[in-house]
């Protein structure tokens, strides 16, 4: 099996594998958001940010130099930054309820009415919309995220140690 990992496809094609890793669960997320109607929350949204960001990343080395280790090696930090989020928010989902963050108003109306600095931070803490859990939906978006930006993040750790 480590045989396969070290293969020169997964070395020289490792962008567009992150590009799809990473853009196929994005394109399905927002189908359910303006299908079924839900809102993320705010570390849902700051989830999908970083998975972008290690998306994008993998289409600067897939256009510019496949073969420069440092386009996997920040793709995986990114992602890295990304499955922390992902964590915080099963970490939320966990607490019992008084123990929670409070309930705030919605990214949109924080954006319009809040200090960006504000924003950010609510951003990164999450707050008792992430802790929510009113099915199992609620619990497979950060596991699902988390699952993909570790595979981004090994998918790139392999390409970036390899020999």
């Amino acid at each position: 099996m480590i045989s396969h990992l070290r293969s020169p496809f997964l070395v020289k094609h490792w962008p567009i594998l992150v590009i799809g890793i990473t853009g196929v669960p994005l394109f399905l997320a927002l189908i359910i958001e303006y299908m079924a109607g839900l809102v993320p929350c705010a570390l849902c949204l700051m989830q999908r940010v970083w998975m972008i960001a290690a998306g994008l990343i993998a289409v600067f080395a897939w256009i510019h130099a496949t073969d420069n280790r440092f386009y996997p090696a920040l793709t995986a930090t990114i992602a890295g930054i990304g499955a922390s989020f992902s964590i915080r928010h099963l970490y939320l989902q966990t607490l019992p309820e008084h123990e929670a963050p409070s309930c705030g108003p919605d990214v949109d109306y924080m954006l319009q009415n809040f200090p960006l600095a504000d924003v950010l931070l609510t951003m990164t803490r999450g707050t008792g919309d992430c802790a929510k859990v009113t099915s199992i939906v609620d619990v497979l978006f950060p596991v699902g995220a988390l699952v993909i930006l570790l595979l981004v993040i090994g998918l790139c750790a392999v390409r970036t140690f390899r020999r």
